[in-house]
């Protein structure tokens, strides 16, 4: 379905939309809880990041012959639709420890590299994604 990759958008865009909202939060004011939250963001944004990825290529005629995150990441820098491909091979293999990490320090730590390092490249996606959704 060639409007297939607009329909995961707009999934994409609630998560990333939820992700922003809670990252301009001041942490010193977050409980455990909402901490937590904050990576179970990063998670799904993440998650829906590199599927709307898969999805545009597809629809920009890249022919996917593995469909893995590692494997959809690549073809994505090789098509230009991300820039920093290290950054998000990065953000795969966090993505993978977040999702096991229970140390408070870890959790605190995990947030403000999805701050600092990660949201301007998911930020960077979206914003060019949009772009082709509303063109």
């Amino acid at each position: 379905m060639s409007e297939r990759w607009k329909q995961r958008f707009e999934n994409f865009e609630k998560a990333y939309s939820v992700l922003a909202d809670a990252l301009y939060a001041d942490f010193s004011d977050l409980s455990d809880l909402e901490k937590m939250g904050c990576i179970q963001a990063f998670e799904i944004t993440f998650e829906l990041s590199w599927k709307v990825m898969k999805d545009y290529l597809i629809y920009s005629g890249v022919k996917l012959i593995e469909i893995t995150p590692r494997k959809v990441i690549q073809e994505a820098m090789a098509a230009g639709l991300i820039q920093d491909g290290d950054m998000w091979l990065n953000m795969l293999k966090n993505r993978n420890l977040t999702s096991h990490t229970y140390d408070e320090s870890h959790i605190l730590s995990g947030v403000e590299m999805i701050e600092t390092d990660y949201l301007p490249h998911i930020s960077a996606l979206y914003e060019y994604l949009k772009g082709q959704n509303d063109g």
